[in-house]
C-alpha cells in the first residue's frame, strides 16, 4: 500500500496544481483518489460475474490522462473534468464489451505510439516544477532537490538488493525532502489546518451539465487516451497473469476483459467522485508478486481496505501534499520514463516491420511537431484550433488511420460462415483449397493448409458439449496471404478449455487415446503457429501456416 500511495497523491497534486486549481478542491480529489483505488483494488481482486480479473493487482491514478486533465480543468474546472470522465469510463466499459472487434483498430502499434506522445507532453510539465520555490529560497534549491530524488531513485532501482527496488521511489522522496528541508522549500501551514480523520471540505464538484465548446473539443482527446489505455490494461493483466501462476500457463482473456471491466467501474466512479482516473499499477504488483511469492487475490481485499481507511484521515496523506513541487517534479520525470518505455514495449511486442515502424514513426513525428507548432491553431484560430491541434490527439488519429489504410488495402480477407461441427469439414476444406489455389501455392503447401484448418476444427469440438441442446454454435473463418504465408482466424464458441494451455503442456500429458488429443499434436505440426484468445461468448485461434 505504501508503495503505490506516493504515486497517487503526488499525480493529484501535480495535475492540479499545473491547471492552477488548488485551495479546496486538492485535498478533496486526493481523498476521492483514495477511496476509488481502494474500491478498485478489492475489486480487481473478484469475479463478480463478468467483473474484475480475478488477481492481486493494486490500482492508483493513471498517468495517462495527466496531459488532458490538465487542459480540462484549465478550461472548465473540475466540473468539466467530473462530466469528461463519466463519459470515458462509460466509453471504457462499452469498448470492453466489444474488445475483441475493438483490437483491430487500435493495435499495440497505435497504443504504443500514444503512450510515448503522453511521455512526451509530461515532460515540460514535470520540469515546470524543477523552478517552483518560496519567495526567499535559493535558485538553486529546487533544481537540487529534483536531482537528489532522481540520483537516489535512479541508483537504488539499478544498483540496490532486489528486495528494495521497489521501495526506492520512496527512498528517492525522502532524500529528496532532506535536502530541501534547509533550505526552507518546505510549507506545513496547509498541513497544520488539516484535521487528523475526517472526509475534506469542499465534497463532489458536480457534473457540468451545459457544456461548451472546450467540452465537445476536449471528448475526443479523451477516448482516444481511454482506448489506449485500454490496450495498456490488457498488457498488465497478460504480465500479472504470467506472475501469478505457480507453473506458466496461456493467458486467459475472459479474467483480462474482467479486469477491464473492473476498471472501467473505476474510471466511472472517478468521474462521480469528481477525481482523476484509476489504473492498475501492473509494475508495482508485478514487483511485490515477485519479492514475496504471494499472488493471493485476498491480499487485495486487504490492500484495498487499507487504502481505503487511509483516505480518511486526511492529516496522514497531508503529508505528502507539502512535498515541495521541485521533488515531485524529479519523481514525475522517473514515471513519465517508464511510461515512454511502456510505449516502446507495446511497439517491440508486435513487432517492428518495416510498414509498422513507419506508422509509429510518422504518428509520432506528427503528434510531436504539432506540440512545437501548432499550424491547426494559425488554421481555425481559438479555441477550436487549440483543442484539434493538440498533439496527442493529432498522433492517435494519425496512427488510426493509417493502420485502418493497412487493413483496407492490404489483401483481401476471404470469410466463410458455418456451424461448428464436423459435418461443415466439406465447406472449410473447398475454401482452404480455393484461397491456396488463389495464393498460387503447390499441391505440398496447399495439402498442409487444409490439413491445419482439419486439425483446427476437430480442436474446437468439444465432444462433451455435442448433446447440447441450444444446438452447435457458429464458426466464422477469416482467411488471407500475408508475407507468403496463409493466416487463419477461427471466431466460435468455445466453453472452458483453452487451447494454447493444450499446446503448451501436452508433451507433459499422459499418452491416451483421445481424438482431440491426436487433433492438437497434427495442428501443431502443420502449422507454424498457433494463438489462442478467449473472450466472453467470443473465442479466436489464430493460425499461420506457411508455403
Amino acid at each position: 500500500m505504501l508503495i503505490m500511495l506516493a504515486p497517487t497523491v503526488v499525480t493529484v497534486a501535480i495535475t492540479v496544481r499545473a491547471a492552477g486549481q488548488g485551495g479546496e478542491y486538492l485535498p478533496w480529489a486526493v481523498f476521492a483518489s483514495l477511496v476509488i483505488a481502494g474500491i478498485t483494488t478489492a475489486l480487481q481482486g473478484m469475479r463478480i460475474g463478468r467483473m474484475g480479473g480475478g488477481h492481486l493487482l493494486m490500482t492508483g491514478v493513471t498517468l495517462s490522462f495527466i496531459p488532458v486533465m490538465v487542459l480540462a480543468l484549465d478550461k472548465g474546472g473540475p466540473a468539466m473534468l467530473a462530466s469528461l470522465t463519466v463519459l470515458s469510463g462509460l466509453f471504457y466499459l462499452a469498448a470492453a464489451r466489444w474488445l475483441p472487434l475493438v483490437r483491430r483498430i487500435i493495435t499495440p502499434v497505435v497504443s504504443g505510439t500514444v503512450l510515448m506522445l503522453i511521455g512526451a507532453y509530461i515532460l515540460p510539465i514535470a520540469f515546470d516544477r524543477l523552478q517552483e520555490a518560496p519567495a526567499g529560497a535559493p535558485s538553486a534549491a529546487g533544481p537540487g532537490a529534483a536531482a537528489v530524488t532522481l540520483v537516489v531513485t535512479a541508483m537504488l532501482a539499478l544498483r540496490a538488493p532486489q528486495a528494495w527496488r521497489s521501495w526506492s521511489p520512496l527512498f528517492g522522496i525522502v532524500a529528496g525532502c532532506a535536502f530541501a528541508a534547509p533550505f526552507g522549500l518546505f510549507d506545513f501551514g496547509s498541513l497544520s489546518e488539516t484535521p487528523w480523520a475526517g472526509i475534506p471540505r469542499g465534497g463532489f464538484p458536480g457534473l457540468d451539465l451545459t457544456p461548451g465548446v472546450e467540452f465537445w473539443v476536449l471528448l475526443p482527446m479523451f477516448l482516444v487516451v481511454t482506448l489506449a489505455l485500454i490496450i495498456e490494461n490488457i498488457s498488465d493483466g497478460v504480465a500479472v497473469q504470467q506472475v501469478s501462476a505457480r507453473r506458466p500457463r496461456a493467458t486467459d482473456f475472459r479474467l483480462i476483459q474482467g479486469l477491464i471491466y473492473a476498471n472501467g467501474m473505476g474510471i466511472l466512479l472517478s468521474g462521480l467522485g469528481g477525481t482523476l482516473p484509476t489504473t492498475p499499477y501492473s509494475s508495482f504488483s508485478v514487483s511485490i508478486i515477485n519479492l514475496t511469492g504471494v499472488a493471493a487475490r485476498s491480499l487485495g481485499y486487504v490492500i484495498g481496505a487499507a487504502i481505503l481507511a487511509l483516505a480518511f484521515f486526511p492529516k496522514l496523506t497531508g503529508v505528502l501534499l507539502v512535498m515541495p513541487a521541485p521533488i515531485m517534479g524529479g519523481f514525475l520525470l522517473i514515471t513519465v520514463a517508464m511510461l515512454f518505455v511502456q510505449g516502446v514495449h507495446a511497439l517491440n511486442r508486435v513487432g517492428l516491420d518495416a510498414q509498422r515502424a513507419l506508422v509509429a514513426a510518422l504518428a509520432f513525428a506528427l503528434g510531436l511537431g504539432m506540440g512545437h507548432r501548432n499550424v491547426v491553431a494559425d488554421l481555425l484560430g481559438s479555441p477550436w484550433g487549440d483543442l484539434l491541434g493538440n498533439g496527442i490527439m493529432v498522433g492517435a488519429v494519425a496512427a488510426i488511420m493509417l493502420v485502418v489504410f493497412l487493413e483496407v488495402t492490404g489483401s483481401k480477407r476471404r470469410r466463410l460462415r458455418v456451424r461448428l461441427d464436423s459435418s461443415a469439414l466439406p465447406r472449410i476444406d473447398r475454401f482452404l483449397r480455393d484461397l491456396a489455389a488463389e495464393m498460387g501455392w503447390s499441391d505440398g503447401s496447399a495439402s498442409r493448409l487444409r490439413s491445419a484448418g482439419e486439425e483446427t476444427l476437430l480442436s474446437l469440438l468439444q465432444p462433451e458439449n455435442r448433446h447440447l441442446a441450444a444446438g452447435t454454435p457458429p464458426l466464422t473463418i477469416n482467411a488471407r496471404s500475408e508475407g507468403g504465408a496463409a493466416e487463419l482466424e477461427f471466431l466460435a464458441v468455445f466453453d472452458e478449455e483453452n487451447l494454447e494451455d493444450r499446446l503448451t503442456y501436452l508433451e507433459e500429458q499422459p499418452q491416451v487415446v483421445d481424438e482431440r488429443e491426436l487433433s492438437f499434436r497434427m495442428l501443431r505440426h502443420y502449422a507454424s503457429s498457433v494463438r489462442h484468445q478467449k473472450f466472453h461468448g467470443l473465442d479466436v485461434v489464430m493460425v499461420r501456416v506457411d508455403s
